[in-house]
């Protein structure tokens, strides 16, 4: 089973761009869809999420609004800036360069 310290340097941006690159997503609802999409294997932890989403928010590559959830709960929504967005493109293109290799290996005859 994935746990986050488990996941490859740099792929939890690539996992969080691509979350909020559909729609706009607060904190909870981040770390939760990637566990769905996941089937439970990626359980991302606020202590390795939020650090991210603020380093991601520094670097211009997400920007944050509040706003009400379907609770009624005030919460940050996360959503990609257009330079977030060429990032992720980039950060995907590189994740799948990196995968197709370590699969040419580990699966060599």
């Amino acid at each position: 089973m994935g746990k986050p310290t488990d996941l490859v340097q740099g792929t939890l941006d690539l996992l969080i761009l691509k979350t909020i690159s559909l729609e706009p997503k607060h904190g909870w609802a981040i770390a939760k869809r990637i566990q769905q999409v996941s089937k439970e294997t990626l359980q991302i932890q606020q202590g390795s999420l939020y650090p991210a989403l603020h380093r991601l928010e520094q670097q211009d590559w997400i920007k944050s609004e509040w706003r009400s959830t379907e609770t009624g709960r005030m919460a940050k929504f996360y959503s990609l800036t257009r330079s977030g967005r060429r990032q992720f493109e980039k950060e995907l293109a590189s994740w799948n360069r990196l995968s197709s290799a370590i699969n040419l290996v580990v699966q060599e005859a």
